[in-house]
């Protein structure tokens, strides 16, 4: 029997709601609906979705602060979906941790082909997660990076910086996400910091991938990992 993926909508539009939830559905997904942001963390403990589609305006607890308190304990794909222009600059810098956004009004199939698109992609790595993704492979056991044959030895901050943009590839990560990655003490680092291990793993990873680009910096944003 396979596994059916379920889809976790937060969402107080009763309408827009069930909407989301039959056009799932008919993509083969089970979805779960939770109307109050209060909610949101319960249904989250008992369903386990394999992904979230969170709207930003919610009656006692808003979108953004869920996706901070989601993230604070899984790496679970997040779609906000948001009527705010003035968030969507936020949403971009993926400053909470989402992995997408949606702006209201939008078409619900377009809805369902994102979360298609995510969840293919989060589906890939989770397969290749102890093989080579598009030819570099990251090695937990001792902080090596592999490329075409030839490997490097990274330190403790360098794995972690790369592993966790490596396992979601495409994902902007901001420079204070990254630090929670690899500090996990609450220590005040500067954004120069960051940059300095980035720049040190980026010249690690070419001296094994000289052709290769795998970080690429994201203007006013942060970095993301991108397989060639």
């Amino acid at each position: 029997m396979v596994d059916v993926e379920t889809v976790l909508i937060v969402e107080d539009e009763e309408k827009l709601a069930t909407i989301l939830a039959k056009y799932l559905s008919a993509s083969g997904f089970e979805s779960h609906v939770v109307m109050d942001g209060a909610d949101v963390m319960t249904a989250f403990e008992k369903y386990k979705p394999s992904m979230v589609l969170l709207d930003i305006m919610l009656p006692n607890v808003d979108g953004i602060t869920l996706c901070k308190q989601i993230r604070a304990q899984s790496q679970v794909p997040i779609i906000m979906t948001t009527a705010k222009v003035e968030e969507i600059d936020r949403l971009i810098g993926l400053e909470v941790g989402a992995d997408d956004y949606v702006c209201k009004p939008y078409s619900p199939r377009e809805v369902v082909a994102r979360v298609k698109a995510i969840m293919r992609r989060v589906n890939y790595i989770a397969e290749q997660s102890q093989e080579a993704l598009h030819g570099l492979e990251v090695d937990e056991q001792t902080f090596m990076a592999k490329f075409n044959n030839e490997s490097i030895s990274l330190t403790h901050v360098e794995f972690l910086l790369l592993k966790a943009m490596y396992v979601h590839p495409g994902r902007i990560f901001s420079r204070d996400k990254l630090m929670d990655h690899i500090y996990s003490d609450d220590r005040i680092v500067s954004d120069r910091t960051v940059d300095s291990h980035i720049k040190k793993l980026r010249k690690k990873l070419q001296s094994i991938a000289p052709e290769a680009n795998f970080i690429h910096s994201i203007y006013g944003a942060g970095y993301k990992f991108e397989p060639i």
